[in-house]
């Protein structure tokens, strides 16, 4: 990618950073950063909208749902500081993908290798719920997201239902031809639109890991597949 697209998502991440459309999520984020959890008393929140992480050269990208009041909204870094980052960045880790297995701060060191990570929503929301409002408010950032990651993406791990029903209507409208009807959601599933391949993934959230409904071998699998369609080294 050239010095323009660097600089396009540079430009984009500095512009969700400062995005204030939703009246709820900006009540309620900067509420949390001011209450905080006694955990992290000493820490300065971010409070703020999160951009997304990773290479804006990435062949893959991994779509969630919103960061967590306490994770991303407290370090400003997608999954990050947060029992669901703790298993995405393991398992990225594990396929080649990660430079180390955890991630929790911005500056920690941790590279993504050809791999961004991103959010139909980049608020956190009350109870981690954004409404369908909020949703479709926040989806053009994740347009203009795709439209940059369009020359070097190849492949997208959605994470959850929510994502997945988000992430359709905003490849559509950054050029993609999404299948009608739309595709359900479901772990696993793989769909291919024009030279960009779709794989479903139950979220990492604690819901699904503790109870085995996502499992560690699970989630390496999906991850592995994603990686070596989208033209990585992985090793899962």
């Amino acid at each position: 990618m050239d010095s323009s697209g660097l600089a396009g998502i540079a430009g984009l991440d500095e512009r969700i950073a400062g995005c204030r459309a939703c009246p709820r999520l900006v009540d309620w984020r900067g509420e949390v950063a001011r209450t905080k959890r006694a955990a992290f008393s000493d820490w300065t929140y971010w409070g703020r909208p999160v951009p997304g992480f990773g290479p804006p050269d990435a062949a893959l990208l991994i779509v969630g749902l919103a960061p967590a009041a306490h994770g991303g909204n407290r370090t400003g870094r997608m999954f990050t500081g947060d029992r669901s980052g703790d298993v995405l960045y393991e398992a990225l880790y594990d396929v080649g993908l990660a430079s180390q297995p955890t991630s929790v701060s911005a500056d920690d060191g941790l590279e993504l290798h050809g791999v961004r990570v991103t959010s139909p929503v980049h608020c956190a929301p009350p109870a981690n719920k954004p409404t369908p409002g909020e949703r479709d408010t926040c989806r053009p950032w994740l347009v203009q997201e795709l439209h940059l990651l369009r020359p070097t993406l190849r492949a997208v791990v959605v994470l959850g239902a929510f994502g997945w029903q988000a992430a359709l209507p905003a490849f559509a409208e950054a050029g993609w031809s999404v299948p009608r009807p739309r595709p359900a959601f479901a772990h696993g599933r793989r769909v291919s639109l024009d030279g960009l391949d779709l794989f479903g993934c139950f979220h990492v959230s604690q819901r699904n890991t503790f109870t085995g409904r996502l499992t560690p071998t699970m989630l390496r699998d999906v991850l592995g597949a994603a990686a070596r369609t989208a033209g990585l080294p992985a090793s899962g």
